[in-house]
C-alpha cells in the first residue's frame, strides 16, 4: 500500500533555547513498519512524544493524520486520530485483566457489558493468533505478553498508526520471535508501524523502510535494503565505531576489594560466592531469571540476606540498607531505571546530586543550588551527556542520557565497588561504546565493576572473569579471554555439573 497515513512536515522543537528537533519530516505509509533509528538523544523519543500529543512542537510545524492536519494536538485527540503509543515501560493497568486492559477504552459506561466484553478480547487476539488467559490480571502475566495485551488494545482502539519503543528489551527469544509474527500479521490489517530499536538487527529484520535521526536532524530515509550495518551506523553517529576488546592492562599483585562468602536468599539463589580485585571488571550472566539481578539487590541491601558472609577490603562487614552499602561504598545502577534507578518528575541536577547532598551543602549547612549545578555541569562535560542543560526535566531525556546520569550519580559517591545491571539495554551503538569506556575507566581507577547483561559480546568484550549463573547457582567462571559466547550459553542452559560456589 501507499497511502500515507502519517505524516510530519517541518517538525521542530526547542527546550530553553537547545534544539532537539530541526525541521524535520518524516512519514508512514498503510501496512508497512518504519524504522526510526538514531543515538540517544538524536530527537526519537521528542518525535513520537509530539505526534502523541504529550509535547508541543514548535511554530511552523505540521503535522498531519489520515491526511488531516492535526491542530493542537493533545494525547486523548491523538489516540482518537488513530495513533497508539507502546512505550518502552508499558502503560498498561497490572490490577486489572487481560479483557479489561484490551477493551478499556470500550467500558467507560457505568454498565459494562462483560459478556461483550470478553467477546470483543477474544476477538482481537484470535485475529493476533494468540492464546492469553482473558480473566489474567496484567502483573501476573509476563512483559512479553503484556506486550501483545497492549497491541490488542491498539487495534480495538482502531489505531491505524502504532509506534513501538524498544518493544524487545525485556523480551526472551521466544517472546520476540512471537511480536515478529503478530506485527507482520498487524501489517496485512493496513495498520503502519514505527518502530523504534537499538536492535539493528531486529531492524532489518523487520523494517520496510529505515529513516536516520542524527542531532535533531533527518539524516537519511530509504528503503531497509538500501543499508547495511556500516552504512547505518555511520549515519547514526556521524563517524566510524569500533569494537575492541577492552580488558585489564594492570599486571601487579592482585589486590580483593570486596568477597561474598556462600550467600543464600531463597528462592532466588543460593550459596554464591565470589570475590572481585582492583581494577577489575567481573562480568556475571545468564538466563532471565536465573538470579542475577536479585544477587545484586541482596548485596546492595534491597533484599535480606539468610545465609553467608560479606567483606570489604578483607574485613567481615554487614549491609543492613541501600543507605548503608553506599556509606560502605558498594552503588548499584539498576535494571529498570525507570522505576528503580530515577527521580521522576525532577531535573538532571537533582537525579546527579541525589545521594550526595552532603557534598553540596553551604556554610549554613542548607543546600547549595549553585554546588548541585557545578557538579552536573562537570558530568555533563565528562560524559558528553545531552542536552546539556542541567535543568531538563530527567523524562525528557532520552534513555542513554538518563543512563549517563545515573552513572553521574554514583561516579560523584565515590564507590569502592558499583554494581551496573544491563547497563546498556535500550541504548545505541554509540552510547553503548562510551559507557563500555566509561567502565573500563572506573576499573582502572581503582573501582571493583561487577557487570550484569545478557548481552554475551558485551560481558566478553569488556569483563576481566565472567561468573555464569543458572537457576540461583553459580555454575562456572572463566577468563573472559578464553571464553566464546557459545561456551557461555551452554553452561547457562546446561549448568556445568558441580558449579563454582564451594
Amino acid at each position: 500500500m501507499d497511502e500515507v497515513i502519517l505524516e510530519v512536515k517541518n517538525l521542530s522543537k526547542t527546550y530553553s533555547g537547545i534544539t532537539v528537533l530541526n525541521k524535520v519530516s518524516f512519514d508512514l505509509k498503510a501496512g508497512e513498519v518504519h524504522a526510526l533509528v538514531g543515538e540517544n538523544g538524536a530527537g526519537k523519543t521528542t518525535m513520537i512524544k509530539i505526534i502523541a500529543g504529550v509535547e508541543k512542537p514548535d511554530e511552523g510545524s505540521e503535522i498531519y493524520i489520515n491526511g488531516t492536519r492535526a491542530v493542537r494536538l493533545t494525547a486523548a485527540k491523538s489516540i482518537q486520530m488513530g495513533i497508539t503509543v507502546i512505550y518502552q515501560d508499558i502503560s498498561l493497568f497490572p490490577n486489572l485483566t487481560v479483557a479489561e486492559n484490551i477493551c478499556i477504552e470500550k467500558s467507560k459506561s457505568h454498565l459494562i457489558n462483560w459478556k461483550e466484553m470478553r467477546k470483543t478480547a477474544q476477538d482481537v487476539l484470535d485475529t493476533m493468533g494468540v492464546k492469553l488467559d482473558l480473566d489474567a490480571k496484567l502483573k501476573d502475566i509476563s512483559i512479553g505478553q503484556q506486550q501483545l495485551v497492549a497491541i490488542a488494545r491498539a487495534i480495538t482502539f482502531k489505531s491505524k498508526v502504532i509506534v513501538m519503543d524498544e518493544p524487545t528489551a525485556a523480551l526472551s527469544s521466544g517472546e520476540v520471535k512471537m511480536l515478529y509474527d503478530i506485527i507482520r500479521t498487524v501489517k496485512k490489517q493496513g495498520i503502519g508501524i514505527i518502530y523504534i530499536s537499538h536492535k539493528l538487527n531486529e531492524v532489518f529484520t523487520l523494517a520496510d523502510r529505515i529513516s536516520v535521526l542524527r542531532d535533531g536532524w533527518m539524516v537519511e530515509c530509504d528503503k531497509a535494503s538500501s543499508f547495511d550495518d556500516k552504512k547505518l551506523i555511520n549515519l547514526m553517529v556521524g563517524r566510524e565505531l569500533r569494537f575492541l576488546p577492552m580488558r585489564n592492562e594492570e599486571t601487579g599483585p592482585e589486590e580483593c576489594l570486596f568477597e561474598v562468602k556462600h550467600i543464600t536468599c531463597e528462592p532466588f539463589f543460593r550459596d554464591v560466592s565470589f570475590r572481585i580485585n582492583k581494577h577489575e571488571i567481573l562480568g556475571l550472566t545468564g538466563l532471565v531469571g536465573a538470579g542475577r539481578s536479585e544477587l545484586a539487590q541482596a548485596i546492595f541491601g534491597m533484599m535480606k540476606l539468610q545465609k553467608g558472609e560479606i567483606f570489604i577490603d578483607g574485613k567481615k562487614t554487614e549491609i543492613k540498607s541501600s543507605e548503608d552499602a553506599i556509606r560502605k561504598g558498594i552503588c548499584y545502577l539498576p535494571e529498570d531505571r525507570r522505576k528503580q534507578g530515577l527521580f521522576t518528575g525532577h531535573s538532571m541536577t537533582c537525579n546527579i546530586s541525589a545521594v550526595t547532598l552532603h557534598k553540596h551543602v553551604n556554610r549554613l549547612k542548607l543546600l547549595s543550588r549553585t554546588k548541585e549545578i557545578k557538579t552536573a555541569e562537570e558530568y555533563i562535560d565528562k560524559l558528553n551527556i545531552r542536552p546539556n542543560l542541567p535543568s531538563i526535566n530527567i523524562e525528557n531525556m532520552s534513555g542513554g542520557n538518563q543512563q549517563k546520569a545515573l552513572f553521574s550519580r554514583w561516579i560523584n559517591s565515590s564507590p569502592k565497588v558499583l554494581i551496573v545491571d544491563e547497563p546498556t539495554s535500550g541504548i545505541d551503538v554509540g552510547a553503548k561504546l562510551e559507557i563500555h569506556k566509561l567502565l573500563r575507566q572506573l576499573a582502572r581507577s581503582g573501582v571493583g565493576i561487577i557487570l550484569i547483561s545478557s548481552d554475551l559480546p558485551e560481558i566478553l568484550a569488556i569483563s576481566d572473569r565472567i561468573l555464569v549463573m543458572r537457576k540461583g547457582l553459580i555454575v562456572d567462571e572463566v577468563v573472559a579471554g578464553a571464553a566464546t559466547q557459545e561456551s557461555v550459553l551452554e553452561k547457562g542452559l546446561m549448568g556445568a555439573g558441580g558449579g563454582t560456589n564451594g
